[in-house]
């Protein structure tokens, strides 16, 4: 829908900043043999993985997909189990898709770019048919043509060399950029065909399902928020003997040594049935305990 579209290129643009700062305040080719190589290599490819590991994780999908579980109850037909297949492979490739959005475009952005491609791959190209130290060993081009990335350690003879090894350079990093974003393009645009065509929905009734599952996971989110509230509300009020935001308190309950003690500290997800769990530690003393003890009316002088 739209709401993907306006989050993809904000993700896009944001990504292209960060890129366009991290070359900047970051970025200096060491020029030196062996090095440039894995420098290159690691500004390149390492950010996008982050950028992708990232995307992977602020999806909900992802979560939903890893937590699923099937109900105990539920029998297994092969029918089932293809649908489930089918199901899972839609979610992956929807997952995989927006979590493509950063690494691809930092790899745009960064090939059209080209610095870091020029320092990766200085030392491998082949530069005898330019004239540039005919009569030097092979470690020994290897080393200048290390430095070419770096102006300054070039010596004045090899100016001319060195500026064409980095057009050329150049050249095919932006090549690689922009083909780079043409098979993405026709990608997700021969996906998007291919999803049209062998969905079971006409056009409006896609438009109809999309605005219906928006507006259930908004309500969902909203209910689950209150509901939430409301019921660790009985637990605070059982433990200090009235509700948060309440007028007119007549009076509150002075917890205990032992019951301070019991709700502090840490505490995981704890199962008390096939059908319950504590959620926190004020939850299991509320659901054990009595409100017993001392109350105290704040209507009277201390």
């Amino acid at each position: 829908g739209k709401e993907v579209i306006i989050a993809n290129a904000i993700i896009a643009i944001l990504t292209i900043g960060g890129q366009q700062l991290f070359s900047f305040f970051t970025f200096s080719c060491p020029c030196h043999v062996g090095q440039n190589l894995i420098y290159g290599l690691a500004f390149l490819g390492v950010p996008a993985l982050i950028l992708l590991i990232v995307g992977y994780a602020l999806n909900n999908q992802t979560w939903r997909l890893i937590m699923g579980k099937r109900p105990h109850f539920e029998r297994v037909t092969s029918s089932n189990r293809l649908l489930k297949c089918k199901l899972v492979c839609f979610v992956l490739c929807s997952i995989t898709g927006r979590a493509l959005v950063a690494p691809v475009t930092w790899l745009a952005v960064t090939l059209i770019n080209g610095s870091y491609y020029i320092c990766a791959v200085s030392e491998y190209v082949p530069v005898y048919y330019y004239g540039a130290a005919p009569n030097v060993t092979a470690p020994e081009r290897s080393r200048i043509l290390a430095t070419f990335p770096c102006s300054q350690l070039v010596p004045p003879e090899l100016t001319r060399a060195r500026d064409e090894v980095i057009l050329l350079l150049r050249y095919q990093s932006q090549v690689a950029g922009w083909l780079l974003i043409a098979v993405v393009v026709i990608t997700v645009f021969l996906s998007y065909c291919l999803a049209s065509c062998f969905s079971p929905l006409s056009f409006l009734h896609f438009r109809y399902w999309s605005s219906y599952v928006h507006n259930e996971q908004e309500l969902f989110d909203e209910a689950t928020e209150q509901h939430a509230r409301l019921y660790a509300m009985q637990h605070v009020r059982k433990f200090f003997g009235f509700v948060p935001g309440s007028e007119n308190v007549k009076e509150i309950r002075i917890p205990s040594l032992r019951e301070w003690q019991a709700i502090s500290g840490l505490a995981f997800l704890k199962k008390v049935d096939e059908e319950h769990y504590d959620y926190s530690l004020l939850h299991d003393w509320a659901l054990k305990e009595r409100a017993s003890g001392k109350y105290l009316r704040t209507d009277e002088d201390p």
